[in-house]
């Protein structure tokens, strides 16, 4: 993948990609890039030449069946060259990936090669699990962390998934659902929620749990396992009675946090974090 500058700090308003600017905003917690200024640099066209080709392609893929257009493609507004703010299509990571696809152009290749490999690796650990797992530790470690953090990481997300297959079975949906009871959960235990957690540690599009440290994952996973044992004690069914299970689940990690800090005078909440060794 053709290396960028660092997007971990949301105030640039535009990338590099081989000398040319590629227009960005910071949107609905995420990266949205202008589709226009990706498609010139991929075609090597003038703005307005790769303009009017991809007003043609998103005319072609919705004819070809693809409707899910104007959910990866927003209106939002940017600086023209005019220096004025003016909407432009723009799209996030995935959504960019996926009109790179319809572009025949030397430059757009490597995209769909690394495309098609990380889709053999989903299939492949789709029909042997063991094989995401294997992946993950190998991400960590290049990432630069110890063996005892990653099998920390690791134990967490077991407890993670047991208590989202619980919510699964009782009447809560993935995606809203998941995440206001997560959240839930750890503005009880740490007295922040996701995202101000995530800012204390300087984070933006990052995962906030691969950037924990040992206790900070060791609470999290206290929370979310006290909230499914409660939640299975009291067949807690829906979001109204979930709510109070993640809410009863955080506070005995909270309450367990605090001792922990009477005992030994350190926080655990904390805003260190891992960018410093992350590869860009």
């Amino acid at each position: 993948m053709p290396k960028n500058k660092d997007i971990t700090n949301p105030k640039p308003q535009a990338v590099l990609f081989e000398n040319l600017k590629i227009r960005r905003i910071w949107h609905d917690e995420q990266w949205y890039y202008s589709v226009v200024d990706v498609v010139s640099v991929l075609t090597d066209s003038e703005y307005q030449t790769a303009r009017k080709y991809w007003n043609k392609l998103a005319e072609r893929l919705k004819n070809e069946g693809f409707d899910q257009l104007v959910t990866i493609c927003h209106r939002l507004k940017m600086i023209a060259e005019d220096g004025k703010q003016r909407e432009t299509d723009c799209a996030n990571a995935r959504g960019l990936l996926r009109i790179i696809q319809s572009i025949p152009s030397k430059k757009a290749e490597p995209f769909k090669q690394w495309l098609a490999k990380v889709g053999h690796e989903r299939l492949q650990e789709m029909s042997d699990p063991a094989q995401a797992v294997d992946r993950a530790r190998e991400y960590w470690q290049k990432h630069g962390r110890s063996e005892k953090w990653i099998q920390q990481r690791m134990m967490g997300q077991e407890t993670r998934n047991k208590l989202t297959d619980y919510w699964r079975e009782h009447e809560i949906s993935e995606g809203e659902e998941f995440a206001i009871l997560t959240n839930i959960i750890h503005h009880e235990w740490t007295g922040l929620s996701v995202k101000e957690h995530k800012d204390l540690k300087g984070l933006s599009t990052q995962n906030l749990r691969d950037h924990m440290s040992e206790e900070e994952l060791i609470f999290t996973a206290l929370a979310e396992l006290s909230t499914r044992k409660i939640a299975e004690t009291e067949n807690a069914t829906g979001m109204v009675e979930n709510k109070v299970s993640a809410k009863k689940g955080g506070q005995v990690a909270k309450n367990a946090r605090l001792e922990l800090e009477e005992q030994t005078g350190h926080k655990v909440v904390s805003d260190k974090s891992f960018l410093q060794k992350t590869i860009q």
